[in-house]
């Protein structure tokens, strides 16, 4: 059984990211972890960087 991926948090607007979701409108695969999200992703809503994400708690 896969472990379950981390969901992380923007710091700046409260998106969560969910990879069970991915990104579709960002090309994103449902499946993808956030880790492996490209560098030059960006939070859908605010369009904060990877940098300003954290892991749900």
């Amino acid at each position: 059984m896969m472990a379950a991926m981390k969901k992380y948090v923007c710091s700046v607007c409260g998106y969560v990211y969910d990879p069970a979701e991915g990104d579709p409108d960002g090309g994103i695969a449902p499946g993808t972890a956030f880790e492996n999200l490209p560098d030059s992703w960006v939070c859908p809503v605010c369009g904060a960087g990877k940098e300003d994400f954290e892991p749900q708690k």
